[in-house]
């Protein structure tokens, strides 16, 4: 999720001020990871059990206080262009003492033993071994989102310290707005908006069209929690839905969406009119579409990645569009994240990009901090953890 999106969530964010002055490599940059992205391949519980579930336990006292102290929790900051947002961290005040990075590195010795968690907001701060091995009482690092492939797991496992993501807040929002760039590239959204409030607009082009969703086929990579919100979506649109997916779901879920599974990824390729991405950012998925993949694409095709920025051969990609390959793509996600201003990509007129605004929503953001504090609450009393990540 990109930072720039908080500028418009107004009544999340109550003021803003800028950013400490921090050692640099704490400000780790938003990198192209959901996920960004590490998606959990399992099903999960529905929504308002998950919900139930985290509020029970945000609403239990930890344990580990004494004498009326909250347990520390270490954050990048609070506000300021790479802070948490400030609504967000009086939540988190009511259930733990906040210590920002500046205040720990000004003061480590003081600081170090009380640390037990740390609050990992837009993949900040940085977690590397440096901190963790200046945290001894360390038990628990929860990510806001889902992705985690900004975390160094293993490693992290190596000090017995657990990780946790947030994977029930973001499927809705995360697969409303794979719709919604689908929608917008196959009506030409962006283009037509520039020609409505053009001045140098005289007429509008009766040659000027876009395609239907309604009855197309759409290929969904990566059949996971969002991938299958996705496919509920699509099927009110009348969509053939084909799928790829590393396990194949169960003849009822495919039924109940009516999806095919396409064991070969190839042959969800040749025959979508709009393919999705949905999947982590792992080693196997890093530019799993190339040029070779973009080549099987129908010419009128419409790649869309919701998912993370380096699962594209962006070079690839830009010479696809430039040459027709395929018909456009509608991209959440880049690598690296914002792209340089002089990059191809925000030069071409049939791809659409925005500032990975997959999970900005007032919703999901103030339920992925409420899920984080039930998993940190949870790994502090000694609970079942309601997300965990396991290293692979």
């Amino acid at each position: 999720m990109f930072r720039s999106k908080a500028s418009s969530l107004s009544k999340l964010i109550p003021s803003m001020f800028g950013q400490s002055q921090l050692a640099y490599k704490f400000i780790h940059p938003v990198i192209a990871s959901h996920g960004h992205h590490c998606h959990r391949s399992v099903i999960y519980k529905q929504r308002y059990r998950t919900l139930r579930l985290r509020r029970r336990t945000i609403s239990t006292r930890t344990k580990v206080m004494s004498e009326g102290e909250l347990p520390a929790v270490l954050i990048l900051d609070i506000g300021g262009t790479h802070g948490v947002l400030e609504d967000l961290a009086e939540l988190l005040k009511k259930h733990f003492h906040l210590i920002t990075m500046k205040e720990f590195l000004g003061n480590k010795e003081e600081m170090r033993k009380k640390i037990q968690s740390v609050f990992v907001f837009e993949c900040r701060p940085t977690i590397d071994r440096e901190l963790l091995e200046s945290l001894p009482n360390l038990k628990i690092i929860a990510n806001s989102g889902v992705g985690v492939d900004h975390l160094d797991l293993k490693m992290i496992s190596s000090f017995g310290v657990k990780v946790t993501n947030t994977p029930h807040a973001v499927a809705d929002p995360t697969a409303d707005i794979g719709m919604a760039l689908m929608l917008a590239s196959a009506r030409r959204l962006v283009e037509g908006c520039h020609i409505a409030v053009s001045p140098d607009t005289k007429h509008f082009a009766v040659d000027w069209l876009g395609v239907e969703v309604t009855r197309a086929t759409l290929g969904i990579i990566g059949m996971g929690s969002i991938g299958y919100k996705v496919a509920q979506r699509a099927r009110a649109f009348n969509m053939r839905i084909l799928y790829h997916n590393r396990n194949r779901r169960r003849k009822e879920e495919e039924e109940a969406v009516g999806a095919h599974y396409c064991a070969k990824m190839e042959d969800l390729l040749q025959q979508s009119d709009f393919v999705m991405l949905v999947v982590n950012l792992t080693p196997e998925t890093h530019k799993l579409i190339g040029k070779k993949e973009l080549g099987l694409m129908k010419p009128t095709a419409t790649l869309i990645n919701i998912s993370r920025g380096a699962v594209i051969d962006q070079d690839a990609l830009v010479e696809a569009l430039q040459n027709k390959v395929i018909r456009a793509a509608a991209l959440d996600v880049t690598y690296p994240e914002p792209l340089p201003r002089d990059h191809p990509l925000l030069n071409l007129n049939n791809v659409i990009i925005t500032p990975h605004i997959g999970t900005a929503t007032v919703q999901a953001i103030r339920m992925m901090a409420e899920e984080a504090i039930a998993n940190m609450l949870a790994v502090l009393n000694g609970q079942p953890i309601p997300s965990e990540v396991f290293p692979k």
